[in-house]
């Protein structure tokens, strides 16, 4: 089973870069909020871990039941993956998904401050698992799966901010928090489009948004995205660092540039590559926006 779970992780969730990205997503939100808050003395112990291992946890319960309510579709069209291919078994999966989920609990309930959104976080996480019940009706349109579906990265980040929110009594209802909301929720629905938008020569059975809709107009529809959450990003930063609005100005700009280049060629490359390394400019340029005002103060 040992090694069955090596190949799984190893494929579909790497352990140290997602927990790595766990503490990442969690850090960045609890100290923007903070920072714009203008709180700069910290009392970090281990609910900052146990919020950070939470968002690993639960981001491997979403892979996971992706992968298995996925499963029939994905023998049909991925048959190379570990589950369809039985390199890897169910059971092995929802084994160590429900010994790491139960420690994710344990966890929440004896150190954190947050339970009911906690509880809100899993239940939408529960829902999405079973399509909102709503499977025959979901499954088939990848709109509405996406609809009901990318929103749960918002739930993330609200888990995230109430914990902040409680824990340094500061207002919970403010621009800042807002906008703490939607920061990692639009770069995780540009991913989410752009991977399913592909040039016509490279469409197959899969269904993408440029088969349903083109991939000019689909395109255009995740560079207003990109554009719109540039200027959430604007807003958490310019009180922070002048010099990191530069560097996201720039960012965004090569990045709408690339989206022109890709609706004249879509074979030009593959657009979903550029989003990726768009998106780790961005929120690297944000983890050193709080860095640096951590440790030289407002530039």
């Amino acid at each position: 089973m040992l090694k069955r779970l090596h190949i799984y992780f190893k494929e579909r969730y790497p352990i140290i870069p997602r927990l790595l990205l766990g503490f990442i997503v969690f850090g960045e939100i609890h100290f923007i909020v903070l920072l714009n808050e203008g709180v700069t003395k910290f009392n970090i112990g281990i609910q900052e871990f146990v919020g950070s291992f939470t968002v690993f946890s639960f981001l491997l319960w979403l892979r996971i039941a992706d992968d298995l309510k996925d499963f029939e579709t994905d023998k049909r069209l991925f048959p190379d993956r570990p589950l369809p291919s039985g390199r890897v078994y169910k059971k092995d999966v929802m084994i160590i998904c429900t010994i790491v989920e139960a420690i994710t609990v344990i966890l929440n309930v004896l150190f954190m401050n947050n339970l009911l959104f906690f509880v809100i976080l899993y239940v939408y996480g529960y829902l999405m698992s079973k399509w909102f019940f709503k499977k025959a009706k979901i499954q088939p349109s990848l709109p509405l799966a996406l609809v009901t579906h990318n929103p749960v990265q918002m739930i993330v980040n609200l888990y995230i901010v109430s914990f902040t929110v409680i824990k340094y009594g500061i207002p919970a209802i403010s621009l800042t928090n807002c906008m703490a909301l939607w920061t990692l929720y639009f770069p995780a629905l540009i991913w989410e489009v752009s991977r399913k938008i592909k040039a016509p020569k490279d469409e197959n059975d899969y269904t993408t948004y440029s088969k349903l809709f083109g991939y000019k107009k689909s395109t255009r529809f995740v560079m207003i995205l990109t554009i719109v959450d540039i200027i959430t990003n604007f807003i958490l930063v310019y009180r922070l660092n002048k010099i990191s609005v530069a560097v996201l100005f720039l960012l965004v700009s090569w990045m709408t540039w690339k989206f022109i280049q890709f609706m004249k060629d879509p074979e030009k490359f593959v657009i979903v590559d550029k989003v990726e390394r768009y998106t780790y400019l961005q929120e690297t340029t944000m983890l050193l926006t709080i860095v640096a005002f951590l440790i030289f103060g407002k530039i």
